[in-house]
Parts: C-alpha cells; sequence; structure tokens
C-alpha cells in the first residue's frame, strides 16, 4: 500500500527492505528485498529460496500471505 511505501521513506529504508525486515521479524521467514540487485525504479519485489521441508510449506506461504494481509489492514 501507498501509505506503507511512504512510511518505510519516513524512516530512510526502501519499501521492500522495510518489507523484508518485517516479515522475517512478525513470522521469522527470510526474504531478500529486489532493491539488495538493483531492481527497477518504480518496482518493488523480493527474492527467496523455498527451503523448508514439503511438511512445512504450507506454513511458510501462509505466514506470507498473512503477513501480507497485516500490511494491507494496517496501511490501507
Amino acid at each position: 500500500p501507498e501509505k506503507f511505501i511512504e512510511a518505510a521513506k519516513k524512516q530512510d529504508k526502501m519499501p521492500d527492505a522495510a518489507w523484508a525486515m518485517g516479515l522475517l521479524e512478525a513470522k521469522g521467514i527470510v526474504v531478500v528485498p529486489g532493491s539488495a540487485f538493483g531492481q527497477k525504479e518504480g518496482t518493488l519485489h523480493l527474492r527467496t529460496t523455498i527451503l523448508p521441508p514439503p511438511s512445512q510449506m504450507a506454513t511458510v506461504t501462509k505466514g506470507i500471505a498473512e503477513f501480507q494481509k497485516s500490511i494491507i489492514a494496517e496501511y490501507k
């Protein structure tokens, strides 16, 4: 959400880096912000390698989805 982007910039953080750190803190899931790879201006993305055992895959993907929903709800 635009308000999340604005809040990250006010803290002098790249929005994708703020999102990645928030995911780590909230869910213990590590991703790398796309800005670490010279992403195209105006785009926001992340990079990850999915390594959990298959039995934990649903938990990891659910955690990412829940975190994104919480960001949307908080910054709508």
